[in-house]
């Protein structure tokens, strides 16, 4: 294989298998997509926790409404299975391949250029969406608070933008100040959860009663009030304590040894968050009841109002648990630009998206993915006209229709990265693997297949079926994009090095800062 990394400007476009062709990288294209390594063990545990932590504060009561307490309660031990399981096999891949991209890297090694572009999409979905589920249950949460305390109330949208702006400010000051930022954050989450904890143990107002108050539809317990299928109506909300983590093997690039800290640190932020959304299922609703936090925007306000009635005290004690909402917003766009700059970098998206300026950061992608979510938040918004309806209560709505957009491109890309899992096990069977799951192919094979449920569900909700059906469509014209034209665009990133190479670099790729001699 010839050493091209002095004359890859004159190299011509080359196609590999599958019907794609490797695009000429122009001299200087990797300098100007660099990342720096900023991150260890306990900054990967920070981001993981933060980017998913705001689902304890936020979303996931609305899964009560659809399957009761109960029903809320076997929802969310099946998805902390998949989670678990999938945490281990994601793991094992990001160490073997500890590239910027991700599940796309995954599937790209396994399933080839369309099925890493598939994958890609669909966490593509997922990040962008979850940003501004996030960002909508911020403003419902300050909104709430400020009109507490000082009589001020602003229109979602506005808070929305403000979270925008300052985020997006934040994260384009380098990966360091935003690894900064997700310690301090997740620290202060935790805390309030902590708090939260303790307070409603010792408040007086816990009852047993408070769980069951949901009347059960003809023929069903008060466990499962609207039977076993709403415990698979429930799925999608129990998803939103744990959607999040799976993100880590995004920063690979900007982590010291990601081999080691990678799988560690998302271990250690599976099992926090384990804990975390356990204690605030049986507690939140303990305090306040089934059916009145089942429609809530902000459980845990909602609860803090019940343990500190007629005080001030709950809406200071909710400012500090916006804290958790806001973890969340950082990590989840910190998430959304690295997934588009790595499929940009490859030249999957187009490749402006990949630029990076000199604090090593996305900011065109961290940009492109902020102007699609405020879209989103403000057109669903605006289309909605129900009558009777509170303002309120339409964006709860709203929100609920953008968790299962970001939900659906989720257990997309969880199903996918199962199969890559298994597949990589049997194509890649020699290459090393620095951390080995320890439930290995039948953990991924029992991840894949409720995620695949979970998938399969998501159109039967009346609520919701629109919505998914609305991205169903957005998903293909995405893929015809790229068979029209992404596939002809591809540049050797270290991710298609990885793929193209079975394992090892390939001469004259991103390694070499040029595009080199390609095969299948």
């Amino acid at each position: 294989m010839a050493d091209t990394s002095k004359t890859s400007h004159q190299t011509q476009p080359r196609r590999a298998g599958a019907g794609v062709t490797y695009a000429q990288a122009e001299d200087g294209y990797f300098e100007k997509r660099g990342l720096a390594r900023h991150a260890g063990m306990w900054s990967i545990w920070a981001l993981g926790v933060a980017a998913v932590i705001s689902g304890d504060f936020s979303g996931w009561n609305l899964g009560i409404g659809e399957a009761g307490w109960g029903g809320m309660l076997v929802a969310t031990i099946v998805i902390g299975v998949m989670y678990l399981l999938m945490v281990f096999s994601i793991s094992e891949m990001s160490a073997t391949m500890p590239h910027t991209g991700g599940a796309y890297s995954f599937a790209r090694s396994a399933m080839g250029p369309w099925g890493g572009f598939v994958t890609g999409l669909a966490e593509s979905i997922e990040y962008v969406i979850t940003t501004a589920v996030v960002g909508t249950f911020s403003g419902l949460y300050a909104d709430a608070i400020t009109d507490d305390l000082f009589g001020f109330t602003m229109p979602l949208w506005v808070w929305v933008l403000v979270f925008y702006v300052i985020f997006v400010a934040l994260n384009s000051a380098g990966a360091a100040a935003s690894f900064k930022f997700a310690v301090v954050i997740t620290i202060i989450s935790l805390a309030v959860l902590a708090f939260f904890a303790v307070a409603a143990l010792f408040s007086g107002e816990l009852s047993w009663d408070k769980l069951w108050n949901i009347e059960p539809e003809a023929g069903n317990s008060t466990f499962l009030p609207y039977g076993v299928g709403g415990v698979l109506a429930a799925l999608p909300f129990a998803i939103w304590f744990f959607l999040g983590i799976e993100e880590l093997p995004l920063a690979a690039e900007e982590t010291h040894t990601p081999q080691q800290d990678i799988p560690r640190g998302s271990l250690l932020g599976m099992l926090t968050l384990l804990v975390t959304a356990f204690l605030v299922l049986v507690l939140n609703p303990m305090v306040i009841g089934a059916q009145e936090i089942s429609g809530s925007g902000e459980p845990i306000l909602d609860g803090f109002r019940a343990i500190f009635p007629n005080s001030d005290i709950a809406s200071l004690l909710a400012l500090f648990a916006l804290a958790g909402l806001v973890a969340s917003f950082q990590g989840i766009m910190f998430a959304a630009g690295r997934n588009m700059y790595s499929l940009s970098r490859a030249g999957y998206y187009p490749k402006i998206l990949s630029l990076t300026g000199s604090r090593k950061v996305p900011y065109v992608a961290l940009i492109a993915s902020s102007v699609i979510g405020i879209v989103l938040v403000f057109g669903l918004g605006a289309i909605r006209n129900e009558p009777g309806e509170t303002a309120t209560d339409a964006q709860v709505v709203v929100a609920g229709q953008l968790l299962n957009i970001a939900v659906f491109g989720a257990v997309i890309a969880y199903f996918l990265q199962m199969v890559a899992f298994v597949l990589l096990r049997h194509k890649y069977a020699d290459v090393h693997r620095p951390y080995v799951s320890p439930t290995g192919m039948w953990g991924a094979v029992v991840a894949g297949a409720i995620a695949g449920v979970t998938l399969i569900v998501l159109p039967f909700n009346d609520a919701y079926r629109s919505v998914v059906l609305g991205v169903a469509i957005f998903f293909a014209v995405g893929l015809l994009y790229f068979a029209i034209a992404g596939r002809h665009r591809l540049v050797l990133s270290p991710e298609e090095e990885f793929a193209m190479g079975h394992g090892h670099h390939v001469a004259g790729g991103a390694s070499e800062h040029g595009m080199g001699e390609v095969s299948d």
